[in-house]
């Protein structure tokens, strides 16, 4: 089954129309996408947008043999004039299923918000997906709630076939989605086993929400995904190496820099994380309190949490991927409880304690077998701590982050909102 890409750009394209947006003014040449419409086999068009017969042209191929129009979502602006010779445009009714002449099976796929997916099967058995903008399939299966990053391990790779007794089908061989703006439905679909190792994930509905180019890029990638340009012609069920998901990730930065929301974005495509507060409650702490109502806010509700600072017996215990926020916190729990911030107690053992538990943590985040994202902060790029123990926590924290990033196969700066890539 080969799939062209006509459009890969939200429904009113990169850049938009009189948009002033610093993404929209760099999305230019190869970088603009326009709406986007998926031609399958020259049979098939999904979606029906402005210049539609022109994009199919400049890749090479015509209109004149598609057999079925479906559309995604409500189109809004002026209706789109359908090029002569093309059946009429229209939905289907969630769960519907047609067959067409040219030997492909296209079901309609139920949505969490106003649009229809639409799952289709090629003569040869390969298996699309593709949703429509802001959308998520509704009513899916659990799957084995693991939430293992490569795909929940319910599907035996790309066209594997699963035991008679397991009623869910195999991995779809490609999704065709919003994975900017819904990054939780790739996490639904792993949960559910739709989406295994090999599926080849292709985003679309790009629009200025994310600079493109190498920022775009980054961010799909952290998600098992890739973006091609408009006009690309891609083969379903053909291998194609996915991104390399990296086992540790350390995400360092200032206050309020957006590490914490940069390193949530990294796993928000993943089922079943478990977020690791070291902080604690704070009874008392209104200020702390908004703080963790904040985080807790913007995380996804299928994630669960853990206070504690006991890091090691997660790190070393098999799971689902961990966050971990943040370093900084744990080592002063830590710190705490060796009574280093008393320069008599760090003397007299306090420090080579410290040693002990900052190894313990080390070793375990070499040894981990998990999926792994930890937070922490740069505290030696402002002003000098003016008592003997803020400079105590400051050269063990700087420290830490370097024992740890020398453990992590990529590692972020996060500046101003924007990420840098230190190592991976």
């Amino acid at each position: 089954m080969e799939l062209t890409l006509l459009g890969t750009g939200a429904p009113d394209g990169l850049p938009r129309p009189h948009c002033p947006c610093a993404a929209c003014a760099t999305a230019r040449g190869p970088l603009a996408r326009a709406a986007t419409a998926l031609l399958v086999d020259g049979a098939v068009l999904l979606d029906l947008t402005p210049g539609a017969a022109l994009a199919a042209a400049r890749a090479g191929l015509s209109l004149t043999g598609v057999r079925q129009v479906l559309l995604t979502h409500p189109h809004d602006g002026p209706p789109v004039e359908l090029p002569a010779g093309l059946p009429t445009a229209g939905r289907v009714a969630d769960g519907r299923v047609l067959t067409l002449i040219s030997g492909h099976r296209v079901r309609a796929v139920p949505m969490d918000s106003p649009g229809t997916g639409y799952e289709v099967t090629a003569p040869g058995g390969e298996r699309l997906l593709y949703l429509p903008p802001g959308g998520a399939p509704a009513g899916l299966p659990t799957g084995n709630g693991n939430g293992d990053p490569a795909g929940g391990g319910s599907g035996t790779g790309r066209g594997g076939a699963r035991s008679a007794r397991d009623a869910a089908p195999a991995p779809y061989d490609m999704l065709v989605a919003d994975v900017i703006g819904r990054p939780d439905a790739l996490a639904r679909l792993r949960a559910a086993g739709s989406v295994g190792p090999t599926t080849d994930v292709i985003a679309v509905h790009i629009g200025h929400d994310v600079p493109p180019g190498e920022e775009l890029d980054r961010r799909l990638a952290a998600a098992g995904a890739r973006a091609v340009p408009d006009g690309t012609t891609l083969t379903v069920g053909e291998y194609h190496a996915v991104p390399d998901l990296p086992r540790r990730t350390l995400v360092t930065g200032g206050a309020r820099s957006g590490k914490s929301l940069e390193a949530e974005r990294r796993l928000a495509a993943f089922p079943g994380v478990l977020y690791v507060a070291t902080g604690g409650a704070r009874d008392g702490d209104p200020e702390w309190r908004a703080r963790v109502s904040t985080h807790r806010d913007r995380r996804p509700g299928s994630w669960r949490t853990a206070e504690t600072c006991d890091l090691t017996p997660l790190l070393t215990a098999e799971g689902p991927p961990l966050l971990v926020d943040c370093l900084s916190l744990w080592l002063t729990d830590a710190m705490d409880r060796v009574g280093a911030w008393d320069d008599a107690a760090w003397a007299a053992g306090g420090e080579e304690a410290l040693r002990e538990r900052t190894g313990e943590l080390v070793g375990a985040v070499r040894a981990t077998r998990r999926t792994v994202v930890l937070v922490t902060n740069e505290a030696g790029s402002g002003v000098v701590p003016a008592t003997a123990s803020g400079r105590r926590f400051r050269d063990e924290l700087g420290r830490l982050n370097a024992a740890v990033a020398a453990e992590c196969e990529h590692v972020l700066l996060v500046v101003a909102g924007q990420a840098l890539t230190l190592r991976g």
